[in-house]
């Protein structure tokens, strides 16, 4: 069974804590991992590019030349591809990227991001995180005290608008709570700082 330490928001150490060995301690599977980063970005984009086709771009209504005698290649517009000015052959138009992935699959592709992130000792769990006020250097601090000066993933059991907005002001940070947690962010971020209270709710949604 796993265990890892739990510290407070100085960096002290206040106690040992041991992790469900069905999610935090499974053989990581690179290639469902992959799947979901992949429908995870794919998901993302916009899909809004679009350009012009043949039948698109204004003009080329006449043909520029007779068919035959004048030593030119036939054409019959000069809006055809190969002319400048002339439309885009097989054009992107807007549509959607997005797909699905099948709900076991998204199971255990965070559960292999749990268990690598226990395995490269990236995972920190913390007791709790409180903030009297919107203070960005609170947060700051809390980050250099537990070693994370790169990116982060801050998972809060539920959403507390005072640590969500003091951590934006971050680069490289990020919050999330349990139920917005996905593989790409788990696997993007440096350290996986999680709130001991959403290592249970973790455990509760994935075991």
């Amino acid at each position: 069974m796993p265990q890892v330490a739990v510290f407070d928001m100085a960096g002290k150490e206040v106690e040992k804590m041991d992790l469900s060995e069905a999610v935090f301690g499974i053989e990581p599977n690179k290639a469902v991992m992959l799947d979901l980063v992949k429908n995870y970005l794919a998901n993302q984009r916009q899909g809004t590019q679009s350009a012009l086709t043949r039948a698109e771009v204004s003009g080329g209504g006449k043909k520029p030349w007779r068919q035959k005698g004048t030593g030119h290649a036939r054409q019959g517009s000069t809006r055809a591809p190969q002319w400048t000015h002339g439309g885009i052959v097989f054009a992107p138009k807007p549509r959607s990227y997005r797909y699905t992935v099948n709900k076991k699959v998204r199971r255990l592709a965070m559960k292999s991001a749990f268990s690598s992130k226990v395995m490269d000792n990236e995972m920190i769990v913390l007791d709790k995180i409180t903030l009297d006020a919107y203070k960005t250097k609170t947060i700051a601090a809390m980050l250099k005290a537990v070693g994370s000066e790169k990116k982060a993933l801050i998972v809060l059991p539920e959403a507390d608008k005072k640590v969500i907005a003091s951590a934006a002001n971050i680069p490289g940070v990020k919050t999330a709570t349990v139920n917005t947690l996905n593989v790409y962010d788990i696997l993007n971020a440096d350290k996986f700082i999680v709130v001991k209270d959403a290592v249970a709710k973790i455990e509760e949604v994935y075991a």
